[in-house]
């Protein structure tokens, strides 16, 4: 066979084994704010999150939504949430929804490359009938809880339990704090894990969610903060880092740390009335300003050609289900909205993405703001952009920061424009400046638009209770 047939017969066929594919963990925290970790914020005591980091590769353009199930469902599903009825708020524990059955979960195609697959954490991907859970869309093994939060020590979401162990109630785990089970879990997993096998685990941890909650040694280690729920918070913060440590040793000592890609990445800006900070970025939690949708993020580990740096290029929650697959060695889907950076992020290369949406919503009152997008160095903000609004310093030395109450809009108006290449922190609006831009940027918009389902939100289903179900949030009733 001449050398150049058989260059192109292994790009088609390539020739690595499962075993030489990299194990991927894709670690999720939930509600973590831009300035909460020690790489940007020094006051943060975050050491193996910054080691990571800061030997891998850290996204300063990183977007996810500005709410929960959003995000998760773009993560594996890789599409934008309103292409999947998934845009208005989150999935509450009494609704009948998931994310339509019909799309190929992150898993699933990773099960088709030959990993094992397992997940550990928070779901809010909807529960409601088995077919919408984790086992039933990709993963051979689930430990966690299916809503959007509950209490970290008795795991119930009002009085009710919700921790699984793949599909039975986790019912003796009262009084130990989910993060420190969670990497328990996680390191048995490691330990048992046939190295044969690539291994893909997936990590979307509780912390730093609300309610506010720790073992009191993690909060000591923020006694100079005088606002006791920042001093609370950021020993949130530090539970997870040491989570995160625990899993990355028990790879190194199982001999895997070498040949692990290790994906970081929050779900959504941080909240303010929660604690959080995103300092100085505007807004957080709930708002389409970068504070709430310019997610903290990083890479580290196998793969990676160029590392103790940062990416600028712009890259969307969508992206990471189809950059994942390209890591793993397959080919990522092309009836999606993401798209694979894997190549651009190894080698340092500019991002093939020049756009995205940030929302778009049409409930008469959106929680996660109503409609923004960027084209290049542009965002166009359409109508009420979520609430908090503003410019918020951590809350470390006062008694507590107030923020601005919400005033919801309705409709598309007022519309802001901001070059976020030169004004990060959207301080100077440029709608009236620039109409030629924000009637380009409108059109674009528009677009989208056209392709919007509507939001699956129906009204709260008495089939739900947890009483019929022995006191357990369950599937089973849809």
């Amino acid at each position: 066979m001449k050398a150049g047939l058989f260059f192109v017969v292994f790009l088609l066929f390539p020739s690595w084994s499962s075993a030489q594919r990299p194990n991927i963990v894709f670690i999720v925290a939930d509600d973590l704010g831009w300035n909460d970790v020690g790489f940007r914020n020094p006051d943060m005591k975050t050491p193996n999150i910054d080691k990571l980091a800061t030997e891998g590769i850290i996204f300063e353009n990183a977007y996810v939504q500005p709410l929960c199930s959003p995000s998760r469902t773009a993560f594996m599903s890789g599409m934008y949430p309103f292409h999947a009825g998934t845009q208005h708020r989150t999935v509450f524990p009494d609704q009948a929804v998931c994310v339509p059955l019909n799309y190929t979960f992150l898993p699933q195609q990773l099960k088709a490359l030959g990993y094992a697959t397992h997940m550990i954490g928070k779901w809010h991907l909807g529960f409601c009938k088995w077919e919408c859970t984790p086992t039933y869309r990709g993963f051979d093994s689930y430990f966690g809880f299916y809503n959007a939060h509950e209490d970290y020590f008795n795991h119930t979401v009002g009085p009710y339990l919700d921790y699984r162990d793949n599909t039975l109630p986790a019912r003796n785990y009262s009084g130990q704090y989910s993060a420190i089970t969670f990497a328990q879990r996680a390191v048995d997993i490691i330990n048992r894990h046939d190295v044969s096998q690539p291994l893909f685990m997936y990590l979307p941890y509780q912390n730093v969610h609300a309610p506010i909650q720790v073992p009191k040694t993690y909060e000591d280690m923020y006694l100079n903060v005088i606002n006791e729920g920042r001093r609370i918070f950021s020993g949130m913060v530090s539970a997870l880092d040491e989570a995160v440590g625990n899993v990355t040793k028990a790879l190194k000592d199982r001999g895997l740390f070498n040949n692990t890609l290790i994906l970081f990445t929050a779900d959504n800006g941080g909240p303010i009335e929660w604690y959080a900070n995103n300092w100085p970025l505007r807004g957080g939690k709930h708002t389409i300003w970068e504070g709430g949708t310019r997610g903290t993020s990083f890479i580290y580990g196998a793969g990676l050609k160029k590392t103790k740096t940062t990416y600028d290029g712009m890259i969307h929650a969508v992206d990471w289900k189809p950059t994942i697959v390209s890591a793993a060695g397959g080919t990522p889907e092309t009836t999606i909205d993401g798209m694979s950076h894997w190549d651009s992020i190894r080698y340092g290369l500019p991002s093939s993405r020049t756009e995205f949406i940030y929302n778009i919503d049409d409930f008469e009152f959106p929680d996660e703001g109503h409609a923004g997008i960027r084209v290049g160095d542009y965002k166009l903000i359409l109508g009420y952009p979520g609430g908090p609004d503003g410019w918020h310093r951590p809350m470390n030395r006062t008694e507590d920061d107030k923020y601005e109450q919400r005033v919801y809009l309705k409709g598309d108006l007022p519309v802001q424009l901001f070059n976020i290449r030169e004004d990060p922190t959207e301080h100077n609006d440029l709608a009236q400046q620039m109409p030629d831009m924000v009637a380009k940027l409108r059109a674009r918009f528009e677009d989208y638009k056209k392709t919007m389902v509507p939001a699956n939100f129906p009204d709260p289903d008495p089939a739900s209770d947890p009483r019929k179900f022995g006191d357990v949030w369950s599937p089973g009733w849809c």
